[in-house]
């Protein structure tokens, strides 16, 4: 890496101006680039007749950008997919010169280092908010560019190690997929008809047979700071989210929750934002939008609750009536998630579930962890890479 010669990119791109004539009722995807090496994605389709400014063309193969947010990340490779999409102004896009002696998928791979990330910051300037990169700038930014037969063996070797990646992380979730359905199955036995979980113990209720809600309001001091939680949507659980400072909320009143409770977010319902709280979280402050339910533990336990909102039939059975402005303003109340219908087992089956749901919420634990690895690998290498790649001044 050390012998490879430093080219300045004008050497290896030349800007792409290709005006977009749009034809009134032609649809055509918009381009849009997520942050940090994501990707270059579709925004979704738009109809010429309803493209007010200026738009571009787009061609696979080329490089983009965002002038804001290149220095975050935000620049690839146009997929072929999205071969002849428009973009505005500020995403300029770059052809690869046929003379340069740069591969397509070597730029690909380099663009989305680390280091290339901060050859855009250093190739960027203005105020807060306003930090714009310099095309002249960032055009004078040199990169290592090995011989060709080099870059065909590290593109070959990333992409490789990307396949990989992609299948270990499609293993993990088919497995996790199939403990879900696993626990799903073990809190509705609904592979039985009525009549067998009617024999085999199973009794008819509504969610308010095992939950009360349960209210802790705490009158906010501005002297005390207030640790707070979050519910991720899809059944992940409840987050720990920065402490609420008593002197900056608008809040006048937070709500205590307790190990054990029920806690769900009235806005996410609809999505899965439904959790036990943890010990970990045990004294955390919430929002009136998180109503929290004690469970009778005659009659069901926290892990019944957790494998049963591990189904998506369950949010969308209890958002059903919901009033809002489109899914996602719909606020669930409390009583229609007390008054959800089901079966309820019997005691036999909640201690298979007590069971059950710790080996399940330890195995996904550990598989978070090779999540995390897994994710590291790719950036890691790119950097050992890339290393070289010359910032600016």
């Amino acid at each position: 890496m050390s012998n490879w010669p430093q080219v300045p990119l004008d050497e290896l791109l030349s800007r792409a101006d290709s005006p977009a004539d749009l034809a009134p009722d032609t649809e055509y995807h918009e381009v849009t680039i997520r942050l940090w090496g994501k990707g270059v994605v579709s925004r979704g389709k738009v109809r010429g007749a309803d493209v007010t400014t200026a738009r571009r063309f787009v061609r696979s193969g080329q490089l983009i950008l965002s002038k804001i947010d290149a220095r975050n990340g935000a620049l690839g490779m146009v997929p072929s997919e999205l071969d002849g999409a428009i973009v505005s102004n500020d995403f300029p896009s770059f052809e690869l010169r046929e003379a340069g002696g740069c591969l397509p998928g070597y730029m690909s791979w380099l663009v989305q280092s680390e280091p290339f990330v901060d050859l855009c910051k250093a190739s960027s300037e203005g105020t807060t908010n306003r930090v714009r990169i310099r095309e002249d700038r960032f055009l004078q930014q040199r990169i290592p560019l090995p011989p060709l037969a080099e870059q065909q063996a590290i593109v070959a070797r990333l992409d490789a190690l990307a396949d990989k990646t992609r299948q270990l992380i499609a293993h993990i979730d088919a497995i996790e997929a199939d403990a879900d359905r696993l626990l799903i199955g073990l809190a509705t036995r609904a592979d039985l008809s009525d009549a067998e979980r009617a024999r085999q113990g199973w009794t008819q209720g509504s969610l308010g047979d095992v939950l009360k809600l349960v209210s802790n309001p705490v009158s906010v001091k501005p002297e005390h700071s207030y640790p707070n939680v979050g519910a991720l949507s899809f059944a992940r659980g409840l987050f720990t989210k920065p402490p609420i400072d008593g002197a900056t909320t608008s809040a006048a009143t937070l709500y205590r929750i307790r190990a054990g409770q029920f806690v769900y977010s009235r806005l996410f319902a609809f999505e899965g934002a439904y959790a036990v709280a943890g010990q970990e979280h045990d004294g955390a402050f919430v929002s009136n939008e998180f109503p929290a339910f004690d469970i009778n533990l005659e009659h069901a336990n926290p892990e019944f609750l957790y494998a049963y909102f591990r189904s998506p039939d369950v949010w969308q059975s209890i958002a059903r009536g919901s009033k809002g402005l489109g899914d996602r303003r719909q606020r669930v109340k409390p009583d229609q998630v007390l008054g959800h219908q089901l079966w309820l087992p019997p005691r036999r089956q909640l201690d298979r579930l007590g069971a059950a749901v710790p080996a399940v919420i330890h195995l996904r634990s550990r598989y978070a962890a090779i999540r995390a690895d897994n994710a590291a690998l790719l950036p890691a290498r790119l950097e050992r890479l890339f290393s070289s790649v010359d910032r600016g001044p």
